[in-house]
């Protein structure tokens, strides 16, 4: 617990008005690229149609794919990911103290993971920003990246629940982060804010796992 505040005092005195100023920026900017849709572009431009009005109405790959078929679905993760990918790759290379260069990245990975879900250019109904959430956890820790992609993935194969996956491989990113990042309370609240976020966009999921009509993979939605 001394660690853990020491850290945490030691980068609440690194930061001052320039730094949330340009933190608010990085954030938009990222907000801005996370809004650009692979899921409903794809859609548009492969089948002519709107994703969210299929499937489950959900503007992300697990739709995409059962919806309009696998090629698609790799479209959407690839793009999905490469747009995450960009924004924090730009953070990393502009900024070389590592102090502010993190501050900047969980700023950066969160406007990517709100522009997803809530896209402005698209009356703000997007997807629910797994593929993006696993990216920006990536580049914030990977060992914490690889742990929680590990866990999602044995739940989705176990259960055939992609859903439940998601929930769960969010949810272990913050324990995983006690035990990688010991002592580094600005990653275990950020991941806990994506967490409770992805919980947050899963909540009819939720109520469907526990109604037993959840869709599983590998069947089509009727």
């Amino acid at each position: 617990m001394e660690l853990w505040q020491r850290n945490f005092q030691l980068w609440l005195a690194s930061i001052d008005m320039n730094m949330i100023a340009t933190a608010l920026v990085i954030m938009a900017a990222a907000y801005l690229v996370g809004s650009i849709n692979t899921s409903i572009i794809v859609g548009k431009l492969k089948s002519n149609i709107d994703i969210r009005d299929h499937g489950s109405g959900n503007a992300g790959m697990t739709n995409a794919m059962r919806t309009m078929g696998k090629k698609a679905g790799v479209l959407v993760l690839l793009g999905d990911a490469l747009k995450a990918a960009i924004v924090l790759t730009a953070v990393r290379l502009v900024f070389r103290d590592e102090t502010a260069m993190y501050t900047y990245l969980y700023a950066a990975g969160m406007g990517a993971v709100l522009g997803h879900n809530f896209p402005i250019f698209f009356k703000f109904k997007g997807g629910k920003g797994i593929v993006v959430s696993s990216v920006v956890i990536f580049f914030a820790s990977w060992p914490v990246g690889l742990g929680s992609l590990a866990v999602g993935l044995i739940i989705i194969l176990t259960t055939k629940y992609v859903s439940l996956g998601s929930i769960l491989g969010g949810i272990s990113a913050v324990g995983f982060a006690f035990i990688f990042n010991r002592g580094n309370m600005q990653l275990v609240a950020f991941l806990a804010f994506l967490a409770i976020l992805s919980i947050k966009m899963h909540r009819e999921n939720i109520a469907r796992l526990f109604n037993g009509t959840e869709n599983k993979v590998g069947r089509k939605k009727e």
